[in-house]
């Protein structure tokens, strides 16, 4: 039997790429280099192995069973590989270099950029921090992101999760002036008597109101005559009295701390557990992203007993 052609470490980075992307110009587009580039290169490694790792349509890329089993094996190996050559490199280049990309919330990347970059920017100089904010979720490997920044709630299971700062807690909010000639809710279902500042996700979808108390969970479908996409936007709106909002703590405390907000069914909104930075668990950490979670951990206590009062103005 003749031997085998073995496979180059950069054959080894386009198999995993396409197998993680189920996308030739995704992976392609990932990797930086062209799709042709990637489509003959892995049609030489099916050829050196006599074997076929993917289905090809016209539409989609799909392992075949031999694929998948080389994947299992070979993404620890190739990633520990990496992995060993960055710490290395790390010592060369005498700290951690690169760029950490990060797809965010709003509200995250505004804590993050007060806090976690500057301090980034003091201690890994060589590193570049490339924040994307967006409303809606995304897949952050499909994207070539090397993390995300969401509400718990939100974070894929298949992730590794690393909360920071505290917990907070959605709020119903309105202006003192709109209740002048209205009477208060009491429970949640007297907000169908209310004018409601709607949130519409970036996929149109329209948010529930959602509400706990004493093991009671209620979900609640508002109406009101103003939709906005953007919890600004919504806590502006009820402070000029155009009806309730329901929005995080994180852009009312500032509106509540000066008396243009008052808050209504407290005891219906508990707290949830916070913000999350997350990637994923089949992967190694980069230096440049390990260096990150390291700071952001630094700065967590402060993060957790400050930052409401501070940043109030998310």
């Amino acid at each position: 039997m003749p031997a085998i052609n073995q496979p180059t470490l950069n054959d080894m980075r386009f198999f995993i790429a396409v197998a993680e992307h189920r996308s030739f110009r995704k992976a392609a587009d990932a990797l930086g280099v062209a799709p042709s580039t990637l489509s003959h290169a892995l049609r030489n490694m099916e050829g050196n192995l006599d074997i076929r790792l993917f289905h090809r349509t016209t539409r989609s890329v799909s392992l075949t069973e031999a694929g998948e089993q080389l994947l299992d094996r070979l993404r620890p190996a190739l990633l520990n590989l990496e992995e060993a050559m960055g710490t290395v490199e790390s010592f060369r280049t005498g700290g951690p270099s690169g760029t950490v990309r990060i797809n965010t919330s709003d509200g995250a990347a505004r804590l993050l950029t007060r806090h976690v970059v500057p301090e980034m920017r003091k201690r890994y100089p060589d590193v570049a921090i490339d924040l994307v904010t967006e409303g809606r979720l995304v897949d952050i490997v499909a994207g070539g992101f090397d993390a995300g920044a969401r509400l718990g709630e939100t974070v894929p299971l298949d992730m590794v999760a690393v909360r920071f700062g505290p917990p907070f807690r959605f709020l119903t909010v309105a202006s003192p002036d709109y209740f002048e000639n209205r009477p208060r809710p009491v429970t949640p279902d007297d907000l169908h008597s209310h004018d409601c500042i709607r949130h519409r996700f970036p996929s149109g979808k329209i948010y529930h109101w959602d509400f706990e108390k004493q093991g009671q969970e209620i979900s609640i479908d508002v109406s009101g005559p103003l939709t906005l996409d953007r919890h600004d936007l919504m806590v502006d709106a009820a402070r000029q009295g155009l009806g309730i909002a329901y929005v995080s703590e994180i852009y009312a405390a500032r509106a509540i701390a000066s008396g243009d907000l008052v808050t209504v069914l407290d005891d219906w909104l508990p707290e949830i557990p916070g913000l999350f930075l997350y990637y994923p668990d089949h992967r190694r950490v980069p230096p440049p992203l390990r260096a990150f979670i390291d700071v952001m951990k630094s700065l967590d206590p402060a993060l957790r007993t400050g930052y409401l009062e501070r940043d109030i103005s998310f």
